[in-house]
């Protein structure tokens, strides 16, 4: 029987994979679906848009906040997005609801990723509860999914250099997830949280 929905020791997935692999979608569906889940709160240097509220949607900071941040060692990661704004990860944006119990879901790119295991290989706490998961999706279908979403074709095929590279790195992950359609990737990435969290109580026990 599953054990989805009964109380248990907190992880934090880490799902990564190329554009138009459905990575957004599942962190979306593990908040709605799995009690107990929360995504995680990342920041930005980016102003906000229309609606989003800071803490809500991101952690909103000024350059020079960012670099201070920066400068304290607060982040767990950290990146340039097309060179102009700033994206990271707060330590305290994952330690914290960790602590308190709740299990969190984010997605990054590889790179984020690699960051998140250096950080975890530093702290106990976080290689205790961190799972990363890679969405890998064939090329060919890769490319026929962000056809249908009104790509133009040059950034399209920005998206799939970009993929290329990406894919590249799956082996580097503990779980991959070869993705067919939206039921079948989530029904996955619930085996995966179930085996997590069973690896994270038997550790804390």
């Amino acid at each position: 029987m599953s054990s989805v929905g009964r109380p248990s020791a907190p992880v934090l997935l880490v799902l990564a994979g190329p554009a138009g692999s459905g990575k957004s979608t599942l962190c979306e569906r593990m908040v709605a679906e799995v009690p107990g889940f929360t995504r995680v709160i990342t920041s930005t240097t980016r102003d906000p848009r229309p609606g989003e509220v800071n803490g809500v949607h991101y952690h909103f900071f000024t350059p020079e906040q960012f670099d201070q941040k920066v400068a304290a060692g607060a982040f767990l990661e950290w990146a340039w997005v097309h060179r102009k704004n700033r994206y990271g990860t707060l330590a305290s944006s994952v330690l914290e609801p960790l602590a308190a119990g709740r299990s969190l879901v984010m997605n990054v790119d590889v790179q984020g990723v690699d960051n998140f295991r250096r950080a975890a290989a530093q702290n106990p706490v976080l290689a205790r509860h961190f799972t990363d998961v890679f969405i890998d999706v064939p090329i060919p279908e890769l490319r026929t999914r962000l056809g249908g979403r009104g790509e133009s074709e040059e950034e399209i095929a920005r998206r799939m250099q970009t993929a290329e590279v990406e894919l590249r790195e799956r082996d580097k992950f503990t779980h991959v997830i070869v993705s067919r359609d939206k039921e079948h990737d989530f029904a996955a990435l619930l085996r995966i949280y179930e085996q997590a969290r069973a690896q994270v109580a038997t550790a804390t026990a």
